[in-house]
């Protein structure tokens, strides 16, 4: 291994150790490929600048190599922010903001801006076709028909405990989930509609809920945004092992619900035997949880 490779730890490399370090990248030894990926790593998210470059090399093992250190650091990256923000935030976080730090952390190269965008247009579709003073219910069944309807969003029933059903970009990729990353989708569009929704965690399911001042409405968006009273979902908990508590009936706040999240995707991680993701959430869970 050459010598310019060797650098201390925690500095950084000149060009010349860099140029050696890219040079010794597309080593057919295994160890010596390990050794200096290790070294790449050690120098932290700078190193992603000085080897864009090579993604574009004639060398199809440097290309891939490159790329794979790349999307590391660029996830490790990620991790960090969405971790800060777990420790950080209090009861009432930004939910938006906590959705798309957690996606960033699976995938971290995605435009949220773009999705952004993409929630906007169909706020704006929607407002077009919703009539100011409306009852809930005729409000709602608007919604639903626009998102569920015409969108065709639905729950993944054939791949439920398919980690991508949590993250809120494949979501809105694909237009299907699970419960509580659905009824997060509805959450942010009715949040831009200035509509009245909370989420509401009960045991085993996920809802959102429409209060006012007059009516009470649930919304299973699993379900294609079947509407629900009070009493159906006192019905549906009595049915349950867990039965009827008040409190399985009241809004979960904003980190509550990014807390479960993580803790059904490391449930995922663990049933799939990725020890590597099973870890990474439960870090954020544990954070979530103090």
């Amino acid at each position: 291994m050459s010598s310019a490779a060797i650098f201390e730890k925690g500095t950084a490399p000149s060009e010349s150790q860099r140029a050696a370090l890219v040079k010794l990248l597309a080593d057919e030894d295994p160890t010596v490929y390990r050794t200096i990926r290790q070294r790449i790593l050690e120098c932290g998210p700078t190193a992603s600048g000085w080897l864009q470059p090579h993604l574009l090399s004639r060398e199809p093992v440097l290309r891939r190599r490159v790329q794979e250190i790349m999307d590391h650091l660029a996830r490790q990256a990620a991790d960090d922010h969405f971790l800060t923000f777990c420790l950080s935030q209090g009861e009432e976080c930004d939910l938006e903001r906590g959705a798309w730090l957690l996606a960033q952390t699976r995938y971290p190269d995605i435009n949220v801006a773009a999705y952004q965008a993409l929630l906007d247009s169909y706020v704006g579709d929607l407002r077009d076709r919703l009539e100011t003073g409306s009852p809930p219910r005729a409000t709602l069944g608007q919604l639903n028909r626009y998102l569920f309807g015409e969108l065709g969003f639905h729950g993944n029933e054939l791949n439920y405990y398919e980690p991508d059903n949590s993250y809120v970009s494949r979501v809105l990729d694909r237009r299907t989930g699970n419960p509580i990353s659905l009824c997060l989708v509805y959450l942010l569009v009715a949040r831009r509609l200035h509509l009245p929704l909370t989420g509401i965690g009960m045991p085993g399911h996920f809802l959102c809920r429409y209060q006012s001042s007059t009516e009470e409405v649930y919304i299973d968006a699993f379900n294609q945004g079947r509407l629900l009273s009070k009493a159906d979902c006192i019905r549906y908990l009595v049915q349950t092992s867990q039965g009827f508590q008040a409190g399985f009936l009241s809004p979960t706040t904003p980190r509550r619900i990014l807390l479960r999240m993580c803790t059904n995707l490391h449930q995922i991680y663990q049933q799939l035997k990725q020890a590597e993701e099973a870890e990474r959430l439960k870090r954020y869970f544990l954070a979530l949880a103090k």
